[in-house]
């Protein structure tokens, strides 16, 4: 594992094999990720170099736009990602390909939970990933069902990946309840599209399995 700062991120990046092996950039808010390339290793022995960006500002790096805060203990979103993609795309990856050393056969964005719409949102906005994984993605997003339809992507994905617990939308909270509606729709148009896509439902809840599930997206995915 290496370990780079780029944009005040701290940038671990995994791949025992090629440099120029696929390249997996997700995001996260702490943590090294290490738990992630781990179940990685356990499910597939292709050849892949995982780039883990942490320290995140998780309500606005990962939200598209702005969103009211979900109830009273949790911070609104604040709709900073256009500015996050442009670091993303301007500085942190091509630091991220110098440290390898080698241009990657092909670069895929995933993410869990808000940074799951990210990785999602992300395709509209940039041609750079061929790919994407978003492993109980936050689907559940006002108006990005509707921003998905509107929209076209700039290079269209060969491979997206969606996932989510059998108990996510069995929630109180009646804008977190649409979840699988929302993410089964937005599959559902892909699938019409003529993209590689599946949606897998996992046992569990949102937070279960986090990282394990994560993994099964991206070892889909390659």
């Amino acid at each position: 594992m290496k370990e780079i700062i780029v944009e005040e991120k701290h940038i671990y990046i995994y791949g025992e094999g090629s440099a120029s092996a696929p390249l997996v950039i997700t995001n996260t808010f702490q943590g090294d990720g290490s738990s992630v390339y781990s179940a990685l290793c356990s499910m597939t022995d292709k050849k892949v170099n995982l780039a883990v960006i942490s320290d995140v500002n998780w309500d606005d790096e990962m939200s598209p736009w702005e969103c009211p805060p979900l109830n009273k203990n949790v911070s609104p979103c604040t709709g900073g990602a256009d500015k996050y993609l442009t670091k993303l795309t301007d500085s942190i990856i091509p630091a991220i390909k110098k440290e390898l050393g080698a241009e990657p056969e092909y670069m895929v964005i995933a993410g869990y939970s808000l940074a799951g719409l990210f990785a999602i949102y992300s395709l509209y906005k940039t041609d750079i990933f061929s790919r994407a994984v978003s492993a109980s993605g936050s689907m559940w997003f006002p108006d990005f069902i509707e921003y998905t339809r509107k929209n076209e992507f700039c290079r269209k994905p060969d491979k997206v990946y969606f996932s989510l617990g059998d108990k996510e939308a069995h929630t109180r909270n009646a804008l977190l309840g649409t979840v699988e509606d929302r993410t089964n729709e937005i599959y559902g148009h892909y699938k019409d599209e003529g993209i590689d896509t599946v949606f897998e439902m996992n046992p569990g809840n949102h937070f279960r399995d986090a990282d394990i599930r994560l993994a099964k997206g991206i070892a889909w995915i390659l």
